[in-house]
């Protein structure tokens, strides 16, 4: 069984080539598939609202939501109930990048193995919990919605991951040691997105699996067990936790025994994070009257980070809460705010497009909204021609992921820096095209003639998210001391993570109102943004620091 390391210091190259490049490896080895995992389990939600979509379109009378409707059926038009099915990954969004704020610190407290074991293992309940409710087709809306905050703590992993493989590797091997970590387990979402449309086929796990779903589509009678998107995760972390248990290592820089107490500090601060999360869920499920809806989705955002700080701040043991307290000192630190700006670019985006982009792409590609003359339909009609997109809907957040420590790679050659601001400025030109092509598309009677170039737009943003994603990691290390780089690092993962949340929420409320590429023009103005914060702090001739 793995044990608490007596000494660690991988700046002295003597003791990483005896000693910590083995151990190193060994612990990143053991990280990337429980991330992957974690990753893959946050994000189902997103997989999941468009199976539901697809299975109630053929069957009404399955999976018939009414919540937040006064009880009544949404309208023929489809976009209240996509706008609902979107609520499912932007809950899980909002409960995963909550979790993340807590798990920016817990390694400090807990200790690398005891988290990651503990991560592994609670994601296996909101997993086997959402494969049941999904075998009954009158499951409620608000178990799902329960179910999803649930699977956030996947997205929290990423925060304690990131902060504790950060402490394995010296400085001048972080970006690639990070972007391993951070990309390989970032295709968690292409995974899933692969893997789900197969699983979902046929009874994987025999008469304990449960019966699929029958619906009618073009004609033909289809079955689905869309209960496999969950279950089939359960076996697969099962094994994952045993081996994080006994192959993963405590750091003597790291508070972590005894291991009962340890387990207990992360519980505790878990509890307080998910109680952050539900009051972020409750208020964005509860209607505001007169509020408009995209107002409420930024002011939820703020309320739901203070809350959860705030309980971490008085709730929390003495000796948890002083050091605590310490790692709370990044928050006077301006360059703390100025990364959490430009890696919510990067992170934020990868994972809030990967969350909207499989309902996306039906909305867009699947409907047809103007008739062969120009005019707007009296309500969109199914198109015909539309393509197959569960065939694709995993290229672009697999590339977004593989590409990251690419992204690593390239900052340890030529600064972060320079890379970050490069990047950012395709984000801003492939976005502006993608919101054109949307455009294109809404407008056309034939709106898959726009799919390949929408597609491969979008593999370039995806592309261009995860370069971003591992030149932005690699100039943290640059711009904080080794004690704040740890909980910097989780800190900026957590706030960028609320684009797994913040994204879906806007494409609903654009949806809704009919004009979807206004959320791409949208986050193109924000990227614009952090070439000027990029620039001022960091890029230009006489920044501040150079990185």
């Amino acid at each position: 069984m793995a044990r608490k390391i007596e000494h660690w210091d991988v700046e002295d190259n003597a003791f990483w080539k005896s000693t910590g490049k083995r151990i190193a490896n060994q612990n990143l080895r053991v990280s990337i598939p429980n991330l992957l995992c974690g990753f893959s389990v946050w994000l189902y939600w997103g997989m999941i609202a468009k199976v539901i979509r697809r299975i109630h379109t053929g069957n009404p009378e399955i999976f018939n939501f009414t919540f937040g409707n006064n009880g009544q059926p949404y309208g023929d038009d489809g976009a209240g109930y996509v706008a609902l099915l979107l609520m499912l990954p932007a809950v899980a969004g909002l409960a995963g990048a909550t979790l993340r704020i807590p798990n920016s610190f817990v390694i400090a407290i807990c200790g690398g193995r005891n988290v990651k074991f503990m991560t592994t293992v609670l994601l296996i309940l909101p997993a086997l919990g959402a494969g049941i409710a999904l075998k009954n087709p009158d499951t409620s809306f608000s178990t799902l919605i329960i179910l999803a905050a649930l699977s956030g703590v996947g997205g929290g992993a990423f925060a304690s991951s990131m902060s504790n493989i950060s402490f394995f590797f010296p400085k001048r091997m972080q970006g690639l040691a990070l972007g391993l970590n951070a990309g390989l387990g970032n295709a968690g979402v292409s995974v899933m997105q692969f893997l789900i449309p197969w699983v979902i086929t046929f009874g994987l796990f025999g008469g304990w699996g449960g019966s699929p779903h029958e619906f009618i589509q073009d004609g033909e009678k289809q079955a689905l067990w869309i209960q496999n998107a969950a279950f089939v995760w359960v076996p697969l972390m099962t094994i994952l936790a045993a081996l994080a248990w006994y192959m993963m290592h405590n750091l003597p820089q790291h508070y972590c025994d005894p291991t009962s107490g340890a387990i207990g500090r992360y519980l505790w601060l878990m509890v307080l994070g998910f109680s952050g999360a539900a009051v972020g869920v409750f208020l964005l499920i509860i209607d505001w009257g007169f509020v408009p809806e995209l107002l409420k989705v930024f002011i939820i955002l703020p309320i739901t980070v203070i809350v959860t700080l705030t309980l971490m701040r008085f709730l929390t043991p003495t000796t948890t809460r002083s050091s605590l307290q310490s790692q709370f000192e990044i928050f006077t630190n301006k360059h703390n705010w100025a990364m959490t700006w430009l890696y919510t670019m990067t992170f934020g985006s990868f994972i809030g497009y990967a969350n909207a982009f499989p309902l996306l792409i039906d909305v867009v590609f699947g409907q047809v909204t103007v008739g062969p003359d120009g005019s707007l339909l009296a309500s969109p009609i199914a198109n015909p021609n539309a393509p197959v997109t569960s065939n694709f809907i995993w290229i672009g957040a697999g590339v977004g992921a593989l590409i990251r420590p690419v992204g690593g790679w390239l900052a340890d050659k030529w600064g972060g820096a320079r890379v970050t601001q490069w990047d950012t400025w395709i984000m801003v030109a492939s976005t502006i095209l993608a919101g054109y092509l949307v455009y294109a598309a809404r407008m056309s009677p034939t709106p898959e003639t726009y799919f390949v170039p929408f597609l491969l737009t979008f593999i370039v943003l995806f592309a261009s998210t995860g370069i971003g994603n591992g030149s932005t990691f690699r100039m943290i290390p640059f711009i904080f001391s080794k004690a704040q780089a740890g909980p910097v690092l989780g800190w900026t993962s957590a706030i960028a993570a609320y684009g797994a949340y913040f994204i879906p929420k806007v494409f609903a409320t654009q949806i809704k109102a009919g004009t979807p590429e206004y959320a791409l023009y949208g986050f193109a103005a924000y990227y614009a943004s952090c070439l000027g914060v990029n620039w001022w702090f960091y890029a230009r001739k006489n920044a501040e620091i150079k990185c």
